[in-house]
């Protein structure tokens, strides 16, 4: 290039001592043009940052015009003292799309491994037994056998007391007998009572009162009778015992009830007043014990089923389910007080604690609730009723509503 440009021509360098002599002119020549002229009052060293056009020595031959101060780089960070310049501030840096999606991405891959060891740690705290038995019964839906025993397992002598259970109890009877029948087609399932005074078949043992097949055969043969009896298959087992209803109540932080009139019974260790109130876990077995109605066990499996409903409502509830310091341990407390059939896990009983929450409620068909037996005062059912309750259960078809009961409190006598 020629050496005629002066040095420093493309920045704001001031003029350096150089030879003596003529230097060469490059106010271009003519009207100025475009490109080269400068606004009115332009003053030397003025322009963002000192940069613009400069005038070393005003108008005239010899001036020198250099070229604009170029925009600093992007990485820049400098700035103040009126030059300006491009910041980044660090708080802009974390709406960076990639960032924000790096840090969702985070957070839901926290939720789903901690989801899944509680998944895993509910699931490990299940107990599990031989209970269901083929057939050649079928059925639309989904079918559960419910059982509440009187079960004193795990419970102390102090327990037993707190709790008037009494002393030297061995073995466990099924004081509550439950058919969920939940419908393939979407509709609302239905919590069917089977009163435990029953007189039924049971296989190898000729008639007695339901709850004794569960006495001579455990879940397995009471599953075989309550399939013979209903002509309908049972696709699930649960149980619980009496300590297990206590700590599934307290894990849920209690029930609410509501009483038309006081309910006390010194035998099952029940005294409420009327009103709504909360139970708490011995309170609520006192409530699915006591028999001190004028309809006796007919009221009680009433009570049952609103207390069942009632806890499962509980632990669904959007505000239990949202608070991980509450659900938690509901799921635990529930895991460890159930007993499950080989063939059910975690997820239907997920499925099934929903089913709970809002069931069609009733009792199964009855003729005579005080049958003589050779086995003492039994519930007879009727028979053609309950034929075509079971068959229309089976096909997924609504029931009678005059078959319905639904289920109500009543203080006791």
């Amino acid at each position: 290039m020629s050496n005629d440009w002066p040095r420093g021509w493309y920045s704001d360098e001031p003029d350096q001592p150089g030879p003596a002599g003529p230097q060469p002119n490059f106010t271009p020549a003519g009207p100025p043009s475009p490109r080269n002229q400068r606004p009115p009052g332009y003053a030397a060293g003025s322009g963002a940052a000192g940069g613009g056009y400069r005038d070393a020595a005003g108008p005239g031959p010899g001036n020198r015009t250099a070229w604009p101060a170029q925009p600093p780089s992007r990485s820049w960070t400098g700035g103040g003292g009126g030059g300006g310049g491009y910041r980044r501030r660090g708080w802009r840096r974390w709406l960076r799309p990639r960032r924000i999606l790096a840090i969702l991405a985070g957070l839901i891959a926290l939720i789903v491994v901690a989801a899944v060891a509680v998944y895993f740690s509910v699931n490990s705290k299940l107990t599990k037994v031989d209970a269901l038995t083929p057939t050649s019964f079928t059925s639309a839906g989904t079918n559960w056998l419910i059982t509440g025993s009187d079960s004193r397992a795990g419970l102390n002598t102090k327990e037993e007391n707190q709790l008037a259970l009494g002393h030297d109890i061995s073995g466990s009877r099924s004081d509550t007998i439950l058919l969920l029948h939940v419908p393939a087609n979407g509709t609302r399932p239905t919590l069917v009572s089977l009163p435990r005074d029953s007189y039924v078949l049971i296989p190898g043992h000729g008639y007695n009162k339901l709850n004794a097949a569960f006495a001579f055969g455990g879940p397995k043969l009471l599953v075989q009778t309550v399939q013979n009896v209903t002509g309908l298959p049972i696709n699930h087992y649960m149980g619980i015992g009496f300590g297990g209803l206590v700590s599934v109540v307290n894990d849920v932080g209690g029930v609410n009830v509501c009483l038309k009139g006081p309910m006390k019974d010194p035998k099952a260790g029940l005294n409420l007043k009327a009103g709504c109130q909360t139970l708490n876990g011995d309170q609520a077995l006192g409530f699915v014990r006591t028999r001190a109605f004028a309809l006796g066990d007919l009221q009680r499996e009433q009570d049952q089923r609103i207390l069942i409903k009632g806890i499962l409502s509980k632990m669904t509830s959007p505000g239990t389910l949202a608070n991980p310091f509450a659900v938690i341990p509901a799921a635990n407390g529930a895991a460890a007080a159930i007993t499950i059939d080989q063939g059910t896990g975690l997820t239907q009983l997920i499925s099934v604690a929903f089913a709970l929450r809002n069931p069609v409620t009733t009792t199964v068909p009855i003729a005579n609730a005080g049958l003589s037996t050779s086995v003492g005062s039994a519930v007879e059912w009727n028979h053609t009723e309950a034929t075509q309750f079971f068959s229309d259960l089976g096909h997924d078809q609504p029931l009678p509503k005059d078959l319905i009961t639904g289920s109500s409190v009543e203080g006791t006598v």
